[in-house]
């Protein structure tokens, strides 16, 4: 019984003792040493903001056209009696190449016809100038005799009134005085016709002139040439094959320049024209168009699509299309390629051929512009590394965005600094460790300056 009570209060006395124990050991402990923690530093790269010669560019794109297509068709009917052995699809002639000929029998005899008309009215009015001149010289004999004649019948006539010679003799004379002027009157007459004579000729012979002329012209178009240096296209007839007049022929492109209409979409068409001076324009005055054109002065770099860096071209640009894609929300830029074909590279630069799909670039002049890269603006916030190396978040306006290019309206001053590589995690006032990206701000400006190398090397 004794050991029951033993063991009944020993039990609490220990767990008291072991409870007592762990509060004055907790009590009795130092206080933890508490460590005051920061956010890390993170090294980030830096450009300086300024103003920086920037060109304001867009691309389109389009197939290449030939400036000049040739469909060259019949003038006249007739059988094909020659075709040039070059002239087939893809071939190149020079121009003046005669290419194609009809027959031109049909054609020559109708020449020689009105030749021979011609000859036989020029032959009619030469013998009726002689006549005219036989006659006028006849004329002039006539009335010599006449003169004489009237003298002889004055002379009778005084001789009769002094009654010496008989009233027959006089009436003789007089008679012959008639008889000479009935001849003069006649001759007269007779020389004043020649002149409706001569002008029925004359005209007969302009008549005939014209058909010789025109027989002539006819003949010609049965022997057709390229009027330019050419790549022929499609080739519609074979040699000793029936044509009708106006039937087409062939296709001839012209080699000496090709045209481009790059589909520019609306949205990018303003910020090339948005750091511009203009002035109102009355485009009702077709010539006010090409001043405006002249004036813009936007360059255009012309490129294949998918082909090496080697394969691009400098382009003109020639005019503006007369209106809205409507489906696309575009706007046709027509753009000229002269010299296609020069300085080809077999695999690296081939000729502009019918068809292709060219990208066009267009360039304004260059502005100093405040711009800064694409991938600086988060959500319409850049990141400001501050002066006391702080990171700021910013809201900014921005004028327009273009490729890598961003041109801010408000929200920064030149000389700030702004992040331009990745921060994470993203926080007001995260100390930073600016780090100048010289190399990027280098490729940056001159890609903004229009140096496309630049910009591919920023792209990369």
């Amino acid at each position: 019984m004794k050991n029951i009570l033993q063991k009944k209060y020993i039990l609490p006395l220990i767990v008291a003792v072991a409870v007592a124990l762990v509060v004055f050991r907790v009590k009795t402990k130092p206080p933890v040493a508490h460590e005051d923690l920061q956010y890390p530093v993170r090294a980030v790269e830096v450009m300086v903001v300024k103003k920086i010669p920037y060109r304001s560019h867009a691309t389109g794109y389009g197939t290449v056209e030939p400036r000049v297509l040739v469909k060259a068709k019949s003038e006249v009917s007739g059988k094909i009696v020659y075709i040039h052995p070059q002239l087939r699809k893809g071939a190149s002639l020079p121009k003046g190449t005669v290419v194609l000929r009809v027959e031109p029998t049909a054609f020559e005899f109708s020449l020689e016809q009105s030749k021979a008309g011609l000859s036989g009215s020029e032959s009619s009015l030469r013998q009726l100038e002689t006549e005219e001149e036989s006659t006028r010289a006849l004329l002039s004999i006539v009335r010599k005799n006449l003169q004489v004649q009237q003298k002889e019948y004055q002379r009778i006539l005084d001789i009769w009134k002094k009654k010496l010679v008989a009233r027959s003799s006089v009436d003789a004379e007089e008679q012959k005085v008639l008889q000479l002027k009935q001849q003069v009157a006649d001759l007269g007459g007779k020389l004043k016709s020649y002149e409706s004579r001569k002008a029925a000729l004359q005209a007969q012979i302009n008549q005939s002139k014209s058909q010789v002329a025109q027989t002539r012209d006819t003949l010609g178009r049965t022997e057709i040439s390229l009027p330019i240096d050419a790549r022929i296209g499609e080739v519609f007839v074979e040699k000793g094959e029936f044509t009708a007049a106006g039937a087409v022929l062939f296709e001839a492109l012209g080699t000496d320049a090709v045209e481009i209409t790059a589909e520019l979409p609306t949205r990018l068409f303003r910020p090339l024209f948005a750091n511009q001076q203009h002035e109102r324009v009355d485009l009702n005055q077709p010539e006010n168009l090409w001043n405006v054109l002249d004036t813009v002065n936007l360059e255009a770099r012309v490129r294949l699509v998918g082909f090496p860096e080697a394969a691009h071209w400098q382009g003109k640009l020639l005019r503006i299309s007369e209106s809205i894609d409507p489906q696309r929300d575009t706007v046709g830029l027509v753009v000229q390629v002269d010299k296609p074909y020069a300085q080809v590279i077999p695999g690296e630069r081939p000729p502009l051929l019918k068809g292709m799909f060219a990208a066009v670039s267009f360039y304004a002049p260059e502005r100093p512009m405040l711009v800064i890269p694409r991938k600086a603006v988060h959500q319409g916030r850049v990141y400001v590394a501050r002066g006391d190396n702080r990171l700021e978040i910013r809201s900014v306006g921005i004028l327009y965005r273009q490729g890598e290019f961003v041109v801010v309206k408000q929200g920064l001053e030149e000389g700030e600094s702004i992040v331009v590589s990745d921060v994470i995690p993203v926080i007001e006032g995260l100390p930073l460790k600016p780090v100048p990206a010289r190399e990027f701000v280098r490729k940056f400006v001159a890609a903004a300056a229009g140096d496309e190398s630049a910009l591919r090397g920023m792209e990369k």
